[in-house]
Order: structure tokens, then sequence, then C-alpha cells
């Protein structure tokens, strides 16, 4: 049975018209917080027993890209593993992993699921369940490469699992939109749809060079609540922000109403400056169905936190769509 747990939450600023707002003690995890680290960030939280669990993308101090577990009581003070999940095989004996990163979780009937960047001959889309967060087993890969931002609805659509992912080519991807394909045992995945695409550079052009899903959708009665990254090519780089949608609840591949400006973009300084500067990234939500925490991963280094009311930031997104 999925946990319950009070979310981690902090008012709006007194005077704020923001539809989100970023947490004050932000970061809530450094970049050195386990002694290997050279980076904490892009990391997924969910609610498990009387506090949260988390899968956290730990880069060390060699540049290698990995996924630790980490547990809290409130949601903002972690205690993370110094060691790297290690995976038993599940439905699989092929477990092969060169890199993992950018993980996403999602409790589904009886267990956790948890997906990632997987490296196999380029980057794809890993996937791996656990009951517990102390034993994991991990799965086929959903997809051959090359493949981002692989995120789980989190339950069943017409009887079969649902993920959102990004094709992807094998370095820093000039381009991406998102897709949705279903399996009907997390084994075999197929039936593959378009999504959603980058919007034209004249009319939204945060998210003009390529999109990606962020956290599992949040079911609402309006539909799949969405957060996703966008991408502009600045002649500074790329920068990345966030904004959200609606999907339809029986047909997610249909976007209902999508973001034209951003609901959060980087603007402090730990988002401007770091391993990769100009960088909010949502990997992870938690709500308590009129409230929504989300968790980001800043410049590639640090995880910072915004807060947001469901329904507002669904008003506003029907009000101002692309």
């Amino acid at each position: 049975m999925k946990d319950t747990v009070q979310i981690p939450w902090e008012d709006r600023p007194t005077g704020s018209k923001d539809v989100m707002w970023r947490y004050t003690q932000n970061p809530i995890i450094g970049r050195y917080s386990i002694p290997s680290s050279n980076s904490i960030f892009n990391s997924a939280v969910v609610p498990f027993g009387d506090g949260f669990a988390g899968v956290f993308r730990c880069d060390n101090k060699a540049v290698q890209m990995n996924i630790f577990v980490g547990f809290s009581k409130d949601g903002m003070k972690w205690d993370i593993e110094h060691e790297p999940i290690v995976m038993q095989a599940g439905n699989t004996e092929m477990i092969d992993s060169d890199y993992k990163y950018d993980p996403r979780v999602t409790f589904i009937e009886d267990r956790y699921w948890i997906t990632w960047c997987n490296g196999y001959h380029g980057p794809t889309i890993g996937i791996a369940y656990t009951f517990d967060f102390k034993e994991f087993f991990q799965c086929e890969n959903a997809f051959l490469p090359f493949n981002r931002n692989g995120v789980l609805f989190p339950e069943k659509i017409n009887g079969k699992y649902c993920m959102l992912s990004r094709p992807s080519d094998n370095g820093h991807t000039p381009f991406g939109d998102i897709y949705l394909s279903y399996s009907p045992d997390m084994k075999y995945w197929g039936e593959h749809r378009c999504v959603m695409k980058v919007s034209p550079f004249e009319q939204s052009a945060w998210q003009c060079t390529k999109i990606g899903a962020g956290s599992v959708p949040i079911k609402t009665k309006e539909g799949w609540l969405m957060f996703y990254h966008g991408v502009i090519n600045t002649c500074n780089g790329f920068r990345y922000s966030m904004g959200a949608a609606l999907l339809d609840l029986e047909q997610p591949d249909k976007v209902l109403f999508r973001s034209k400006p951003y609901l959060l973009a980087p603007a402090e300084p730990y988002e401007l400056a770091g391993d990769v500067p100009n960088v909010v990234f949502p990997c992870a939500a938690v709500n308590d169905h009129e409230k929504v925490t989300v968790y980001y991963g800043a410049a590639d280094t640090v995880v910072g936190v915004a807060f947001g009311y469901i329904q507002e930031i669904i008003d506003h997104v029907k009000a101002n769509s692309l």
C-alpha cells in the first residue's frame, strides 16, 4: 500500500504573485553531501513509510555517474547512502550498465519502480523495482539507444504500463520531443506515440530546442499534470527551464494544455552557476492533492525545491497555453 505523509511545504512569500516559488533555504542537498560526490542533482523522491525515500544522481570525483538511495523524515534533510545502488537480476539476466543518471521513481500497484538513463552502448532507459529501497531488481532496458528522460505514469492506463521518453542521440542532444510507449509486462515496449514537440521559437523560445518529461505525472480531475523541462540554445549554451502540461487521462498522448510561459527558470545563483550553468531540471513531485512540491536539479550540481498549488498551476497553464 502506498504511504501517505505530510509533504514538505513553505508558504508563498508575502507579496509574491508567482505561480511557483522556491524554498528559501535552497539548495536542500549540496554537491558534497556524501564523501565521494562531485555533485548531487536530478533526483527522485517518493513518500515511503513515515517519511520519504529517494534515488539520487551522484557523480563522483572521477565524474562517474551513478544512482544512490537516500531517506528523509521531512523530505528536506536527507541521509544519502555512501555507496551506489547494487542491482540484482529482475526480469532479465542482462543488467549491464556503463552509467546511471537522472532517475525517476513511482509506486505502481505493489512496488516502487525506478527509471533512469542507463548506459548500454549509449544512453537508453533502464528500469528496476524495489519493495523496500534495500534490494533493487533491474529489468530489461525499455528502448534501444539513444533515449533519455524515461518517466512512468503512476498507474496502468487501459491495462498497460505507460512511459514517457525523449529519443535522443549519444551526446548533448540538440533536439528532442516527448514520446509515449506502452508495455503489458514492463519488459516489452511498443505502441509508440508522439506527445509533444518543441515549440516554434517565435511562440515560446524557452522550449524551442528540446523538451523532456520531468516528474511522474499527477492525476487530477482535469488530466495528467506533467512537469517538464524545455531548452533554448542561447549564445551562452543550453538554458533549461520548467513548464507544465495537462494530458488526457485516457489518451495521454493527447495534450490538452501546455505552458507558453515557463513556471520556473534559472535565476538564483545556484541555478546560474555550477558544473552546467543555467539549469532548472525537474525530476520529482510529491503532492497532497492540493499542494505540490517539485524537486529539481540546479546547474547539474545541487538539488532545489519549489512549491505551488495544483489548481493554480492548472488554471495558469490553461489560461496561458501554447
